[in-house]
């Protein structure tokens, strides 16, 4: 019988400070034995967003506790799994360098293998934890730093067909809560708020709806809100346009997502139909609702990781490990990295002058 591989994964690409006992599955799903997360939110809070220098040294004091309590929960000793695999980007570097060195020195003491995961990859591949899902599969990737559209063809083989060009969704999402006068994070709060106002109240614009193909464009939206904003004069007005964004949101997602979906199909995919929606904002259940919808209307199954596995977290850093370590797919490159796209190939869309 094949030994069921059990690795030890860390994440601190940015304000959470996480460490998780993952061991796989027969099934080609996973086990997860521990996921600790210890969540910055109330350091950060008072500066309206992440603070590296306040993030790392939280990192520095927390992380040799994150990663016993995590042993302990699990019931596995150090010396009993297979390998360690630890964030390397993207991400902040100073943030990065702490769970990197500590998750290499691990492996070295206890004579493990050691692998470098990049973050996004981990969101990738986050949603097979629970499911059996086969390759290919498109992937809406949806966080606080990153939106793409990613046709996931293999472990290692990623084709990027979307992204933003300026603010990522989450971004949007978090800056809208700061203009709404919503603590840190705001995006969350947003998603309450909405449920209060009146989604039709503002008509906000929909930047690139249609050029671009499936690529993003939100700054245009953000600018809107901070002039409506201006002219707000209730609470109840503030609901609306709480909700009037996310349904802009939305909006903007389901074309794009439709574009994405065509051009999947495109590419001689079509006995597959498998559409994850993985990143801290798939965790927006008015958001998971509308992607369900355009699953359906498209003919694709739309599948999600669960909550706790949606934000940044290390059960799918040790998950992505273990596929990595199966495929022996080991990265030699010893650094972290503060960009590292999935796609190498993918043009950079962002910066002024950028035409599209």
């Amino acid at each position: 019988m094949k030994k069921k591989l059990t690795f030890l994964g860390i994440e601190t690409s940015c304000d959470e400070t996480a460490a998780s006992i993952v061991r796989e599955n027969e099934d080609n799903t996973a086990d997860v034995l521990s996921n600790v997360i210890s969540s910055q939110i109330n350091e950060h809070r008072e500066f309206g967003g992440v603070v590296p220098e306040l993030a790392a040294r939280s990192h520095v004091q927390n992380i040799d506790f994150i990663v016993q309590e995590s042993l302990r929960q699990s019931k596995i000793r150090l010396e009993d799994v297979d390998g360690v695999a630890a964030t390397a980007g993207p991400g902040l570097i100073v943030c990065l360098t702490v769970g990197y060195n500590i998750g290499k020195s691990l492996a070295t003491f206890s004579e493990k293998p050691f692998l470098p995961i990049n973050h996004l990859e981990g969101h990738a591949l986050s949603p097979s934890i629970e499911n059996k899902i086969s390759f290919p599969y498109l992937l809406l990737l949806v966080s606080g730093g990153h939106s793409q559209f990613i046709i996931v063809n293999e472990i290692n083989n990623y084709k990027q067909i979307g992204t933003t060009i300026d603010d990522a969704v989450g971004e949007a999402f978090d800056k809208t809560g700061k203009i709404l006068g919503l603590e840190y994070p705001g995006g969350p709060k947003i998603e309450e708020l909405a449920k209060l106002g009146n989604k039709e109240a503002f008509k906000l614009p929909r930047p690139i709806i249609n050029r671009a193909g499936c690529h993003l464009s939100l700054a245009g939206l953000k600018t809107a809100v901070i002039r409506e904003a201006k002219k707000i004069d209730s609470e109840q007005k503030r609901y609306d346009l709480a909700a009037s964004f996310q349904n802009t949101i939305n909006e903007i997602l389901s074309k794009k997502t439709k574009v994405a979906m065509k051009e999947f199909n495109k590419n001689n995919y079509t006995r597959y139909k498998t559409f994850v929606v993985a990143g801290g904002v798939a965790a927006n259940q008015a958001i998971r609702k509308n992607l369900i919808q355009v699953s359906n209307e498209m003919n694709f199954k739309p599948v999600f990781p669960s909550k706790e596995y949606c934000g940044d977290n290390a059960a799918m850093i040790a998950w992505a490990g273990i596929k990595r370590y199966k495929k022996k797919l080991f990265n030699n490159d010893d650094s972290v990295k503060s960009r590292w796209p999935l796609d190498k190939n993918a043009p950079f869309l962002k910066g002024p002058g950028l035409k599209i």
